[in-house]
């Protein structure tokens, strides 16, 4: 169980009752769950179980604490399992947005992605080679059920989603810090892909070159930039808004 700390296969790594519960919910396949007799005997032990397929193994608190990859374990982990595939599993939504991601390493920066990808109502995601996997159970844990549900590609390609969508007439969208067109009063109509690089480095010039649109948001006073996830959510909640969502 310590190896899925590193989790880049199909199985993750689930820790604490609300990702468990979301899993069940979606019906993801649980290869085992572990749990201490103080969260089972605790109410929220008590409505999970009820959730779950079988019950839990018991195993005593301070194993499964050092196994966990969590600061504050929960009392309860799960191995589950979760395949990721390529740009071929992501859904084809005519006006949908998809989300291109490059280098992005920091695993809760990917799921709090995911969690606003998903809530302002993404058709789905795809990640480059040397992005952190979906499947860290940091990731996990900061996309509170998110990277259960929406769908995400791995070892994905520009050229690939690029294909897998064209029946929709995908455009491509880039952030700009300065210098794009503002998104207040962009053209943000039919299928868009917005392309996110790295934390340091950001795109690629290859990437970037690929852009149909460049956006910037604008921004009052001296602040240079903001986070790539922030400016992200802005633009989806902003296609949301439009689309009267």
């Amino acid at each position: 169980m310590r190896r899925l700390r590193r989790c880049k296969g199909d199985r993750a790594l689930l820790e604490g009752p609300h990702l468990i519960g979301e899993a069940a919910a979606a019906g993801i396949g649980l290869e085992a769950v572990l749990a201490t007799p103080s969260f089972l005997a605790s109410p929220a032990g008590r409505a999970l179980v009820e959730r779950l397929p079988r019950a839990p193994d018991e195993v005593a608190e301070d194993l499964l604490s050092a196994v966990l990859d969590a600061d504050s374990p929960r009392g309860v982990a799960a191995i589950a399992a979760l395949p990721r595939a390529g740009v071929e599993t992501l859904p084809r939504r005519e006006g949908g947005v998809y989300l291109f991601v490059e280098g992005l390493q920091d695993p809760g920066n990917l799921g709090a992605l995911v969690r606003a990808a998903e809530a302002a109502g993404a058709a789905g995601m795809a990640l480059a080679p040397g992005s952190v996997h979906p499947n860290h159970p940091r990731a996990l844990r900061a996309s509170a059920g998110s990277l259960l549900r929406l769908p995400v590609a791995v070892g994905a390609t520009a050229a690939a989603l690029d294909e897998r969508l064209a029946p929709t007439g995908p455009r491509w969208v880039e952030l700009a810090v300065r210098g794009g067109d503002p998104l207040w009063q962009a053209d943000l109509s039919g299928t868009l892909v917005l392309v996110l690089g790295a934390e340091g480095s950001g795109l690629s010039a290859e990437l970037a070159g690929r852009a149909d649109l460049r956006l910037t948001v604008p921004m009052a006073g001296t602040v240079e930039s903001l986070n790539a996830t922030v400016a992200a959510s802005l633009v989806l909640f902003e296609i949301r808004r439009r689309a009267g969502g």
